[in-house]
């Protein structure tokens, strides 16, 4: 699908999608529950995906508009089963520990780009449980049972390797231990999981980089409403620092989601901070590229990982700002962006095949007018993102 956006301002008020990240945590912990309530989801295609493999290692889950009611989950129990994972990297790291709890023959599979990405955390934990671990092109299948103890995990490549090993021991008898090792990049995202884990009754104690886990725990039932996501809202919000007077509603000021840090930057943005560090918020990474584009240029850290996101995200804002006019240099973990005036793209830009990618480019087309291509992609996190912008005024042509 290819979006065309004209010259145009935001103004108005919003209400902001359910957090993804939460929306996550919330279905798995309630999956793992007898039968627990979860309000105010958003289907986008991520949580459909995890939607289709909890149930496909036997759920039970009753749609009703938003609300979801989900249980009966044992990981435990044998069954063979095959889940698509889609495009989501966060579902495929999640489920991988909890198929590895039955003993029985799991495949999952999902996207080429999807399997592209790390997944050696897993494979080493895999060998020292003497699990089988399969990888191919577009899948990966285990076959063993994962035992309690004491694993060391990089905090460098995706907290969500931490995130999934703390769904899955709890359950098992013995006590295990989660070590962080090295550099402890994106740790609010873990943070995020315990106190999902906590409104659903599991306990894990934290001290400093080690993860403490009773076993023979279980997941108490609740009912739950997903808070708003701040990764989305910060496209929203960033019509504002385009001349716009846009209002997001629907955000918990006391939330851990570590993308709440978008405020801040946008101020820095605002009053002339040049230098960024992005490791705890990598998903930020394109719309602070696009808005500092258009305020004067900043340089980025903390930039490694966005190689091995959807698309390969400072490459390709590098691309994609230099058809505005905009330079941008990259390096092996930082990102200069060199700031200028905007001009209308000559040529179509490009989505590539990225949801983030796609709002960042949207809010400069909100500027100086183009088109992008792949623009379906917002349907990942943010299916009715443009449906929400034209309601705030920008308009948006959809071509076929």
């Amino acid at each position: 699908m290819t979006v065309t956006i004209k010259k145009s301002k935001a103004n108005g008020t919003v209400a902001a999608p359910a957090s993804k990240s939460m929306t996550h945590r919330a279905l798995i912990c309630g999956a793992l529950s007898d039968k627990s309530v979860i309000s105010n989801v958003e289907y986008s295609n991520d949580i459909l995906a995890t939607l289709d493999c909890l149930a496909s290692l036997g759920a039970i889950i009753e749609k009703n508009d938003n609300i979801i009611n989900i249980g009966a989950l044992n990981p435990f129990e044998e069954k063979n089963a095959t889940l698509d994972c889609r495009e989501s990297g966060s579902t495929l790291r999640f489920m991988i520990p909890l198929c590895m709890m039955s003993g029985s023959k799991i495949t999952l599979i999902g996207s080429k780009r999807l399997f592209e990405r790390n997944l050696s955390i897993y494979e080493d934990i895999a060998k020292q449980n003497n699990i089988v671990f399969e990888k191919g092109e577009g899948s990966l299948t285990v076959c063993g049972k994962l035992r309690s103890g004491y694993y060391k995990v990089a905090g460098n490549i995706s907290s969500q390797f931490i995130s999934g090993l703390l769904f899955a021991l709890p359950l098992l008898s013995g006590e295990s231990t989660v070590e962080i090792t090295g550099e402890y990049e994106s740790e609010p995202y873990v943070d995020l999981t315990l106190k999902s884990l906590s409104d659903f009754g599991v306990i894990i104690e934290k001290c400093d980089r080690i993860y403490k886990i009773k076993g023979n725990q279980t997941y108490k039932s609740q009912n739950m409403t997903v808070e708003g996501d701040y990764s989305n809202a910060a496209f929203l919000d960033g019509f504002n620092l385009l001349g716009g007077n846009v209002t997001v509603t629907g955000l918990d000021c006391n939330s851990l989601q570590g993308d709440k840090i978008y405020k801040q930057m946008y101020k820095g943005l605002q009053d002339g901070v040049k230098q960024f560090d992005l490791s705890n918020c990598p998903d930020l990474a394109p719309v602070m590229f696009a808005l500092s584009a258009h305020l004067g240029g900043a340089r980025f850290t903390g930039t490694r990982r966005l190689k091995i996101k959807e698309s390969d995200r400072a490459q390709a804002m590098q691309q994609e700002l230099k058809k505005f006019g905009v330079e941008v240099c990259v390096g092996e973990n930082d990102v200069t962006v060199y700031g200028g005036k905007l001009k209308t793209p000559s040529e179509r830009l490009c989505g590539h095949n990225d949801h983030r990618i796609v709002m960042a480019l949207s809010l400069l087309c909100a500027l100086t007018g183009g088109s992008i291509n792949e623009a379906e992609a917002v349907a990942k996190s943010y299916p009715d993102f443009f449906d929400k912008i034209k309601s705030l005024g920008i308009v948006v042509e959809n071509e076929s």
